[in-house]
């Protein structure tokens, strides 16, 4: 099987999954090939260094605490950490993506979470909360997730997330973000629709959405 077949393969597993376990028992299965699967000739995952740019390009130096929310393997981390971030944090459901993120080094702590439910993170820990390539079909949707990376973030954080865009709307997404807008929690700086795989075989956009919490 080629990597263009294999990526997409387990793509469309996970987003037909309708148990958290099920969800496990792909993601731990992918997790020793998927930072090679995911760069090769066919397709480019490029929302990890889309969103550590954005953060860099709003923040200057990348001082304070990161949580990275669906760690995954890491890439997030250690793109941040290229452009200098230092105090990162992971969470993920898998424990096997969670172990080959622990070999990368860019995280001071990296525990097992379950993003469909509360977080066990402090109120206002974190200076910069991301999550990327983890709002789509068959993850985590947008309540309470959302909600719970504004409760972690700290007054004035920044929060950066990608939702795929064929669910921005039809998920709740939107509507969840915009509510908490509306309500006070935190304030919408952009929600930008950019590509998030590249590739000959395929290309997908993600709506990029950027938060300040109030």
């Amino acid at each position: 099987m080629s990597q263009s077949t294999q990526t997409h393969s387990y793509l469309e597993r996970i987003h037909t999954v309708s148990k958290p376990s099920e969800s496990i028992a792909i993601w731990d299965e992918w997790a020793t090939t998927y930072d090679t699967d995911v760069h090769h000739s066919g397709v480019d995952y490029v929302g990890p260094q889309m969103t550590a740019q954005t953060i860099k390009d709003l923040q200057g130096d990348i001082n304070g605490a990161v949580l990275d929310a669906g760690c995954g393997t890491g890439l997030v981390a250690v793109a941040l950490a290229k452009l200098g971030a230092k105090t990162i944090d992971g969470i993920d459901l898998s424990p096997g993506m969670l172990d080959v993120a622990a070999k990368t080094g860019a995280y001071r702590d990296l525990s097992i979470a379950d993003m469909t439910k509360r977080i066990e993170k402090p109120d206002e820990s974190y200076e910069i909360v991301t999550c990327v390539g983890t709002f789509s079909s068959g993850h985590v949707g947008p309540v309470p997730g959302l909600g719970e990376l504004a409760r972690i973030a700290k007054k004035n954080g920044l929060i950066v997330c990608t939702v795929v865009d064929e669910v921005w709307v039809s998920g709740g997404y939107k509507a969840e973000v915009d509510r908490l807008a509306s309500t006070g929690v935190l304030e919408i700086v952009s929600a930008e629709n950019v590509d998030y795989w590249r590739g000959t075989d395929r290309t997908r956009k993600s709506i990029m959405v950027v938060m300040k919490r109030t």
